[in-house]
């Protein structure tokens, strides 16, 4: 375990803030293990000293937060705490881990590992002289491990995604669109511009809605929130059938999150937030991705939903989200 902990931070000297690259006599990836461990599960490697301090509520604060657009708590990463003389075997070989080193001499040091002992894998690394420097570097750096973590995790479950697809010719005849579906998901409802997908799951079901409309349609101002409202609570009042029991739309109280991102190097909207069907007291998340398609003169807009009542969605919203993150236009 000590050459273990030497080596991490000769690597650390090495990349001082940057992430770092394969060596030449670094093995290749195709002769390593598998990385394991479920999704979004994180391991953190950290002396229990310094899990119970400052460090440690600074790694559940930023690690640990709740998840934006979920109708309950939930963490970002369910994590599991080991001393660095437990990082061996199997436990080396997680896809994502943040190892926390306290080193009395030497310059504060953060890095990132890319398949150091397995593949694939993404290891963040902190070392720091006192509690106060390793925190800061954690509260520096969090967002940019965060999203590598989230990347490494959506491809690993899109992998998963692979090994069991439902090809749905009829997207790519009506909608010029390709998704990588699980076998499990059905179609619910099939038109010229609109599907409604779904998968029963033992506490509910999952859902994709996929349709398009005019450019135009949502607006890039200060009324994108207001105007993404708007057109999905009118689709699904008209497509999603709740009849006699009120309609689905977006829940009232809290505002979606908006985020600006790209999907098949098109511009997109993401949104994340909770919807509801009132007068049923039924409500779950959603997260929903307008896509321009400005050759097509078109939007296309990706939906996944759940419903599960009185359990944790948090996979299930990610399974949705891994799913529409594969769509290719024609």
């Amino acid at each position: 375990m000590r050459k273990l902990s030497l080596a991490i931070i000769c690597i650390l000297c090495i990349v001082s803030c940057t992430e770092v690259k394969k060596d030449k006599n670094q093995k290749s990836q195709e002769s390593m293990a598998h990385s394991n461990g479920r999704i979004n599960h994180l391991s953190v490697v950290i002396d229990n000293e310094l899990w119970n301090s400052n460090v440690g509520d600074t790694i559940r604060k930023y690690f640990g937060a709740e998840v934006p657009g979920l109708p309950q708590e939930e963490p970002l990463f369910t994590m599991r705490q080991m001393p660095k003389e437990t990082f061996t075997g199997l436990a080396k070989q997680s896809r994502i881990f943040l190892w926390i080193e306290k080193q009395n001499e030497g310059e504060n040091k953060y890095g990132l590992l890319k398949n150091k002992f397995s593949n694939p894998q993404i290891g963040a690394v902190i070392s720091g002289a006192t509690n106060e420097d390793i925190a800061t570097l954690i509260r520096e750096n969090h967002e940019k491990i965060i999203s590598k973590y989230k990347s490494i995790e959506i491809k690993e479950k899109q992998a998963i995604i692979k090994k069991s697809l439902e090809r749905i010719p009829q997207l790519q005849e009506k909608m010029g669109i390709t998704l990588n579906i699980p076998s499990a998901y059905r179609i619910a409802i099939e038109e010229n511009e609109f599907f409604w997908i779904r998968k029963n799951i033992k506490h509910g079901s999952m859902n994709l809605m996929i349709y398009e409309l005019p450019l135009g349609t949502v607006t890039k101002d200060s009324n994108t929130v207001s105007s993404i409202i708007k057109m999905r609570d009118s689709m699904g009042t008209v497509k999603i059938p709740t009849p006699e029991v009120g309609h689905f739309i977006t829940e009232e109280a809290y505002a979606p999150y908006l985020y600006e991102i790209e999907l098949d190097n098109r511009f997109t909207f993401e949104t994340k937030g909770i919807w509801e069907i009132k007068d049923r007291f039924m409500s779950g998340p959603f997260v929903n991705y307008v896509i321009e398609d400005i050759a097509n003169n078109r939007l296309m807009v990706l939906e996944g939903f759940v419903f599960a009542p009185s359990v944790s969605k948090r996979d299930n919203i990610f399974e949705l989200e891994a799913i529409i993150k594969t769509v290719k236009f024609d």
